[in-house]
Parts: structure tokens; sequence; C-alpha cells
């Protein structure tokens, strides 16, 4: 008895906080997309610099976290669609998206941890993280933006557009595009 106690107290928050429908897991990563891009732009007054990106790891890592909490969740609620989404033979449209913007995260933190260990070039590390981050925020706002439920439509398309303009802005500001033309013009022996 005590055991099935134990197993509805860890199941039951994590299929409020990750299940379907209402996937509230799901809209907190995609608010914490919002921010990543503002907090590695330093758009953010009180958190510039060091401890703006010091923040934006962290939120990085709770982005993680909620993404495994929100496959956790869709898991105890449907094991099946989990895996057929991860086979890419789900019949939903929006599940590939999202097992796309998954491994993208995936990637992007794996990347950032351990980026003093594979002593990756700072040049190279911001554009290979850049290109994983616009991978995930395309991924996740069309994956949002497909998933019928939590969010009504107009508020839904505000909120991923304000996650595409902030993106878009960062990326076009920090110029991380810029490292691959400049690579190519030292390459050149002309």
């Amino acid at each position: 008895m005590i055991w099935a106690a134990l197993a509805l107290a860890v199941a039951v928050p994590i299929v409020l906080a990750a299940g379907s429908p209402p996937s509230f897991a799901g809209m907190l990563a995609l608010a914490l997309l919002l921010v990543q891009p503002l907090l590695a732009g330093g758009y953010l007054p009180a958190l510039q610099a060091r401890r703006g990106r010091r923040v934006h790891a962290w939120l990085g890592a709770a982005l993680v976290a909620l993404i495994l909490l929100h496959v956790a969740g869709l898991w105890l609620t449907s094991a099946p669609d989990v895996i057929d989404a991860l086979l890419f033979v789900s019949p939903t449209p929006f599940s590939a998206w999202g097992v796309v913007a998954m491994w993208a995260a995936f990637a992007a933190a794996a990347l950032a941890a351990l980026r003093a260990r594979i002593r990756l070039a700072p040049k190279v590390w911001r554009l290979g993280h850049t290109a994983l981050a616009v991978v995930v925020v395309t991924g996740s706002v069309v994956h949002a933006w497909l998933v019928d439920g939590t969010m009504e439509p107009l508020s839904k398309a505000a909120f991923c557009l304000l996650v595409l303009l902030a993106t878009a802005k960062v990326i076009l500001d920090l110029r991380a595009w810029t490292l691959i033309a400049r690579a190519r013009r030292s390459a050149d022996p002309r």
C-alpha cells in the first residue's frame, strides 16, 4: 500500500506538469525559449555579461529538465505514442517537430557542458550552439503551434512569434554566421 501511495505521489505531479493535453512543462519550456536568447544577447539589463551567461546556462539545464518532465509525463499517459514519436512513425505531425527540437536541445546542452573538455574554439562553439538553438526554437515553435490544447490560438501565435523574433534579433545582432565567411576568407590563398 505504501508503494502505491509513493508511486501515486510521484506520478500525479509528473502527469499534471507534463501530460497531454495540459502540457505545462511544454509551456514553461517555450517560455524559457523566449528568455534564453535575451540572456545570450545581453538584453536583460540586470543580467548582462557574465551574470547573464550564468543564468543562461542554468535556464538551459532547466529547459532540458522540463523536456524530460514533458516526455516522462507523456510516457506515463501513453508510452506507445512516445515510442512512435521517437521512431518518427507517429501519425501526428507535431510529434516529429518536438522530437527534433528535443534532440537539438540535448545536443546544445551537451555542447555547452562539454565545451571546455572537448576544447572547441570559441567561434566554432558559438556557431554550433547557435545552429542548434535555431533548430530547437524552430522545432519547438512548430511543435507548439500544431498541438491543440493547452493554449488558445491567439495567445499561442503571439507567444510563438515573440520567441521567433527574440531569437532572430539576437542571432542577427551577434552575427554568428559571419564566422563561416571569415573562415572561408582566411582559408582562401588569394
